[in-house]
This record gives structure tokens, sequence and C-alpha cells, in this order.
């Protein structure tokens, strides 16, 4: 007897829907052959589909059975296939009878006595369902609240085999789940760190309100223990909440790395991801055999923080410079292309000199100026390019530490940061692509948007011949300026604006 049900392979973070054909036979020895190019997890399915089977109660076919995953010639990965090919197992020996299959699309691991485990990538498989025309989901329990999120389907999550047999045979009524997304915004979008933690360093706050303002990248340079660190943590405070369509497209990749958590329906903060400078190439941009979302997809939408820049090996930081203009990252492996996305927000961090100390009020810098050079020479020309703040962290002195005044808190700086930001979006629009912040503007919109008066024009012609800076700097400063100018509410570019812009590109001065 012939079975049909549908299930979701994912390929990268996209999800594939897939047809599970079992075809048991009423003649043969007993043998189960998987076919339709399945990985080691799903051909070993067989295995504990048969011991799932057994330990509930049913009896596993003593004939052949043949399992089919169509389309053939896409890759069936991960556990995922276990329910959808036990229930065909069931349908196919005549132990189930179910007319509504094929409005569901299945998915779950099945452990050996029958319970349903969680898998990755729930969200990708039901957006994937929902926009193939499906109605119905069922999922593991553990992932219901994540598929709930996609309102279109019905979610219903099971967490035995038994169970899952027992709702589509109408023996057993089990309610859909649903999440209230405006509730789990509101209660989870909180923050445990803010700007007023950090005593001093309003310069470098500043600094930072700009980089949030118009998604910029910074760099900041100081001495150990000047706050580098701390003030890296604090960023996502002063950005804009998550929308849903931010918070959706982060939070598949979360669910397909497994890194969503338990009885977790969503992301409602931005996340920061914080590499140690160890990390591998696939690690940090995304790869392996079965391409993964590295670090920099994790922190879409997010921020990526580097500290220890330069402690980097050079060439993995050279493979950041492609996402930091695209946005994405597209990994070429022989059967195609994977593309992940990767809109961060970099923040990195270093010291000025090997020993931390060079230019120190407080302590004598041991380095030698070969030292310094080569310290620097590690952080290639086209990556600070790239990087559109550099900013001085300098050590926090004694009364400031101490200091009990008013502090700049996130509050107030986010109140900045948003303002700004909306007048992004009306300047941009929806019907100019992607581009919400001043970051990511083309070099056509630099021109359109960034316009600069006689006294700006001259500031910035003097500035790109003493510093010798590229036509790329040329543009960041433009594009900084534009957010300062947005920050103070002008709709002109001033002097002021470019002088400020031009001070924030220290480390062009210095390779």
């Amino acid at each position: 007897m012939l079975a049909r049900l549908h299930s979701v392979t994912l390929v990268g973070i996209e999800g594939i829907v897939c047809e599970v054909e079992v075809d048991v036979a009423r003649g043969g020895f007993e043998k189960s052959i998987i076919v339709g190019l399945p990985d080691a997890a799903v051909k070993e399915s067989v295995e504990r589909v048969k011991s799932a089977i057994t330990n509930c109660g049913y009896k596993y076919p003593k004939t052949q059975s043949l399992i089919n995953l169509a389309p053939a010639d896409v890759r069936k990965v991960g556990p995922a296939f276990d329910l959808p090919i036990a229930l065909g197992m069931l349908i196919g020996q005549g132990a189930l009878i179910s007319s509504a299959l094929k409005d569901f699309v299945t998915v779950g691991e099945l452990a050996l006595d029958g319970r349903v485990r969680p898998v990755n990538g729930v969200l990708s498989m039901a957006m994937t369902a929902a926009a193939n025309g499906f109605s119905r989901m069922i999922v593991p329990f553990e992932n219901a609240k994540e598929a709930a999120v996609v309102r279109d389907v019905e979610v219903y999550g099971v967490s035995s085999l038994t169970q899952a047999t027992s709702f589509l045979s109408e023996q057993l009524a089990l309610e859909t789940t649903t999440v209230d997304i405006d509730e789990l915004f509101s209660t989870a979008s909180n923050y445990e760190v803010d700007f007023a933690d950090v005593k001093g360093q309003e310069s470098v706050k500043r600094a930072l309100t700009i980089t949030a303002a118009g998604g910029h990248n910074i760099m900041m340079i100081g001495p150990p223990g000047a706050g580098k660190t701390m003030l890296a943590q604090r960023m996502t405070t002063i950005l804009p909440h998550l929308c849903l369509e931010e918070s959706l497209e982060t939070t598949r990749i979360y669910s397909s790395v497994g890194l969503l958590g338990k009885n977790k329906a969503l992301l409602a903060t931005r996340p920061v991801r914080t590499p140690h400078h160890s990390a591998s190439g696939p690690a940090l941009v995304g790869g392996g055999t079965t391409p993964r979302p590295g670090e920099l997809s994790l922190a879409h939408f997010g921020i990526l923080f580097l500290d220890e820049f330069p402690e980097f090996p050079r060439h993995i930081l050279e493979m950041i410079r492609q996402p930091l203009e695209e946005g994405a990252i597209r990994i070429s492996r022989a059967q195609g292309t994977i593309r992940f996305p990767a809109q961060f927000m970099l923040v990195a961090a270093m010291n000025p000199c090997p020993c931390g100390y060079f230019g120190s009020d407080t302590r004598r810098c041991k380095c030698t100026p070969g030292q310094i050079e080569r310290y620097l020479s590690k952080i290639s020309g086209p990556l600070v390019d790239r990087i559109d703040i550099h900013i001085d962290v300098p050590a926090v002195t004694f009364s400031k530490l101490r200091s009990r005044s008013g502090q700049l808190d996130s509050a107030a700086m986010r109140q900045d940061v948003v303002r700004a930001r909306d007048i992004q979006a009306k300047r941009f629009g929806k019907g100019r692509g992607k581009v919400m912040t001043n970051a990511r503007m083309s070099h056509k919109q630099v021109r359109q948007f960034c316009e600069l008066d006689s006294a700006s024009e001259l500031m910035l012609k003097q500035a790109m011949t003493e510093f010798g800076l590229s036509a790329r700097a040329h543009d960041k400063i433009c594009k900084v300026a534009r957010t300062i100018a947005d920050l103070a509410g002008v709709e002109n570019i001033a002097p002021e604006h470019i002088a400020e812009a031009i001070s924030y590109r220290k480390l062009d001065r210095k390779l």
C-alpha cells in the first residue's frame, strides 16, 4: 500500500517542500530502503522509526518497504523526516487511516520509545509550508510556538508518535498553538545593560550614537580597561527595536542552527555576537560540508563585535570585506550557491600598540616604532576603508570613575537614534530598494542626498588631499556627515558636520 505525506528539508536557511512516499509491499523479506539523496541522519531514521513503531504498540511491516523523498535531486539532511516516515509506514500497512494528511506538513525526530524530539529550522519550515499553500502543520511540541509565529498555518504540537496517530485518526483533539506576538515583544525586548553604567567617555558615546543612527561600522582604539568591550555590549540598547520582519529573518537563522532556545518563539532583541580571535573562517562567515550560517549571519540586524581586532588572522579579516558591502554571504559548492543574510553593524576594538599604552598619560609604552607599525599593518587598508568611524577611547580618570553625577543613558541616546532613523525612512521610502539607513546608500544616492556647499566641499577636498583618502573613504565621510545632520535635525550638510565626520577617520592617517 502506498502512502504520501509532505515534509520540509532545509538548504541553508531556506526550506523546500518534500513529498514523502512510503510503499509497503505485500511480499518480500523485511527490508526498508530510503532513496532520494538522503544524508546519514536520514538513512539512520529507518532504525529509529522501527523501534519507535514497535515500542508504541504497533507492528512494523514484515515485508519489503521503499521510502522515496522527492524531489530526488535535493539533498535531504537532518532527522526531521522520522515522524512523516513513521506515519507513512503505519498508513502503508493499514494501521492508520486519515483523509486530512494532504493538508498537513509533518516534521519531527523520533526517540526509540516513540517520543517526538525537537528539530532545527522549524520557523523556516513553517514559512515554506505557508508559501506553498499548506494550511496545517504537525511539529514537535517544543517547536510549536516557533512555528505558530507564521499566522497562515495552523500548528499542532505533538509529543509522541501515539499522540500524532490518535490526532490524525480523529481519536484525539488537539488545540492549535497560538502566540501573542505583541505581548512577546513587550515582555522580551528588554535589556539588562545600559549606557548609564559607563562612566565618562562622552565623546565615544557621541560616536556610537552616530553609528547607531546611520547603521555605520565603527572601530574603537584605546588602552586595556578603557571600556571598549563595555561600550560595545551596550550598542544594541540604543538601536531601534526589532520589527516583526527583522525578528523573523533573524530568528530563522538561529533556528536553523539550533540556537533559538527551548520553547522560544522569536528573538525580540537584537543579537550581539562576539567571536574569539581564534575563530576559523567557516565559523566566522559560514560554510562546512553542509553549509550553515556563521557568526556574521548570526549577527544579522544586530552587532558583530570583534575584540582585539588585529589578533584575528589577516586572511580571516579579509573574508568580511564583501559582506560589509553587500549585507549577505554567498557560499559556493559544486551543487550550487547558498546565500545567508548578514546585514550587521561591525563594532571592532583594538589597542593602539602591542602593549596597549601608546599615547597613554598613565603608563609608558614599551613598544618600538617598528613594533607599532607591524601591529597596525595587520589590518589592511581596504578593510579600514570599509569602517566608517574610527574613535579613540581614552582611559577613564579616577574622578570620572567615582563620579555619581548623571550619565547619558540608553533611553536618551535611543530617542536621538530613532528620530534620525525616522528621517532616513522618509528620505529613502519603500520604493528605493532595501536601503533604510545612510550607511547602506549607493554612490548614486550619496550624490543625491549628500550635497555640499562650497565651504564643506573645500574642507573635504583638503582632507582627501592631505590624508590621501580613497573614493570609498570620500563616500563614507559624506554618509557619516549626512547622519550627523540628521541627528541635528537639519536638511543640509554644514561644514561642522563634514569636520566631525573627517575627525572620525583616524586610522587613515596611520596606515
